[in-house]
């Protein structure tokens, strides 16, 4: 009888547990919606989160609603109409069976802020660090990090909340997306957002999804290589290959102590290369995918140092990586403005070839591919052997000058004089510059430096040159009495010194297309 009960009893729990509606999982909301963000104005909200297959969520926000359901996955998104800036703060609610409320909701400005070292270098590291902290009280101002993660599959969430702008908070955030940031905030007097999904070292590659890079066609070679890195790679033995080169660093260590001499550096733990900065779509996948789709104004890039050596593979990798993200977003053709390349090392007394030269040639091409992109010329802002130069300060403005000029409708002069045309006389040449602002000028001295030229032969020399109009120099050597081709500014340390009077350095360039040092380079 006792155990006609206890089954009983206990087809009765199971029969309960068939028929009872299933607990709904919470709701949750990416972390890109957290305390203290910032929305951009004027464009449609875009929010998007997780809770229970095909459940029910409302979102609330400045006394819109909205309400969808879960698809299969779980995954749910709304969009809510556009916010004006000055409005707020606001708060969002998020409803399900559990309920969300996301407090101090700006509306202004928000821009992401990308690329490799450079743009991660942080603001305890630039110029003045301490006056910039302890002046960095801007309460409109708010900042996020995405955390550095590689993957091959697209992730959706990550780590990180919105913080507004302290002293504390700014040190270790982008210097030059908070200055940047800081001189919008300051003209335009808007709150503003800055989204930091910058990693040291980053290949320009890693930021483009595979699926792109392989219907591109032209980066078998480079996919193939990583392919078989991937077979290749064996935990095991990178981990037995570290353990042996501790063993033999303890041994040099307690020998060097014992003989008072200098202690050999810690052999570096080793890094999964494969899930790192460097494999195709990694970056993309890692830290962009997470906040694709949020309302943002456009974008600010510092990298090119890694991909330099495969600088004409460069001309179509960074257009297409600029599209992608730009289809992806689904909000059109945002901007998108870039820093070139610095100058960095050792400056070289005649003409050479260079590789710096020609990836700052592929990110100027870009200009005549994409619509509403830009670039700051940083070549007199450089250290010959820091290649992370601390005046962030200066990159930040002339950034800041093509967002202003472009995208807030600011009469200021904003690119720095491009090479429009060139003519032969006798032995000399006639460069004529587009965008001279108030007129070429130079800096430091009144000779006119870093022109190189170049007959048939190719063999370029050092050239003499004077500005002879407000956006014209004239260039010649004596040495060449047939010139066909004029460089300036060539070199990875290049010494020049054209401006114009609002202090822009002119863009380096060449009028010849003869084959540099870098093409058919691809991997």
């Amino acid at each position: 009888m006792r155990y006609k009960s206890c089954l009983f009893a206990a087809l009765s729990i199971l029969m309960v547990a068939t028929l009872a509606p299933p607990v709904a999982a919470e709701v949750s909301v990416s972390n890109l919606f957290t305390d203290h963000m910032v929305l951009q104005r004027d464009v449609p909200v875009v929010v998007w989160g997780k809770a229970a297959a095909a459940e029910q969520v409302s979102i609330v926000l400045a006394d819109k609603t909205e309400t969808t359901k879960a698809d299969d996955d779980g995954r749910w998104q709304v969009k809510l109409p556009p916010l004006k800036v000055g409005s707020g703060p606001h708060k969002l609610v998020i409803e399900a069976s559990n309920r969300i409320e996301i407090n101090d909701i700006l509306i202004g400005e928000v821009w992401v802020c990308s690329g490799q070292s450079n743009m991660a270098f942080a603001v305890s590291s630039a110029n003045d660090p301490d006056l910039e902290s302890l002046s960095a009280n801007f309460p409109q101002i708010r900042i996020i990090s995405v955390p550095q993660i590689g993957s091959q599959t697209p992730l959706d969430n990550f780590q990180g909340k919105w913080e507004t702008v302290t002293p504390e908070t700014v040190k270790s955030f982008s210097a030059v997306g908070y200055f940047f940031g800081r001189q919008l905030h300051q003209t335009l007097n808007v709150p503003i957002g800055l989204i930091d999904t910058a990693w040291g070292g980053s290949a320009c590659e890693a930021w483009v999804p595979r699926e792109v890079l392989e219907e591109a066609g032209e980066y078998q070679e480079l996919l193939a290589k990583w392919d078989d890195a991937a077979k290749a790679y064996d935990p095991a033995a990178v981990a037995q290959r570290y353990e042996r080169q501790l063993t033999a660093w303890k041994l040099a260590m307690a020998k060097a102590l014992q003989d008072k001499k200098p202690v050999p550096r810690r052999p570096r733990p080793p890094r999964n290369i494969l899930t790192g900065q460097h494999r195709p779509a990694n970056l993309f996948n890692g830290v962009l995918n997470p906040i694709v789709g949020y309302g943002i104004r456009g974008a600010i890039w510092y990298q090119g140092e890694h991909n330099s050596g495969r600088a004409y593979q460069y001309r179509n990798l960074f257009p297409l990586m600029i599209d992608t993200w730009r289809k992806r977003w689904n909000q059109g053709d945002f901007s998108f403005y870039w820093v070139s390349l610095a100058d960095f090392q050792d400056e070289v007394a005649e003409p050479v070839g260079s590789s710096w030269a020609e990836l700052r040639e592929a990110q100027t091409l870009v200009m005549s591919k994409l619509p509403n992109t830009g670039e700051a010329i940083i070549t007199d802002l450089g250290e010959s052997h820091d290649i992370h130069p601390r005046n962030k300060q200066d990159v930040a403005k002339r950034l800041a000058r093509w967002a202003l000029a472009k995208d807030y409708g600011i009469e200021l002069v904003h690119r720095s004089p491009l090479y429009k045309s060139s003519e032969t006389k006798g032995n000399r040449m006639v460069v004529t510059f587009d965008h001279v602002g108030g007129g070429l000028d130079t800096f430091d001295v009144r000779e006119v430096r870093g022109f190189a030229i170049a007959g048939e032969d190719q063999k370029f020399v050092n050239a003499a040159a004077r500005i002879v109009g407000k956006n014209q120099v004239e260039v010649w050597s004596d040495t060449i009495t047939a010139p066909v081709s004029v460089r300036y500014a060539w070199a990875q340390n290049p010494i020049c010194n054209l401006q114009n009077k609002e202090h822009l350095p002119v863009t380096p360039f060449r009028t010849d297309s003869w084959d540099g040092i870098t093409k058919g380079v691809v991997k």
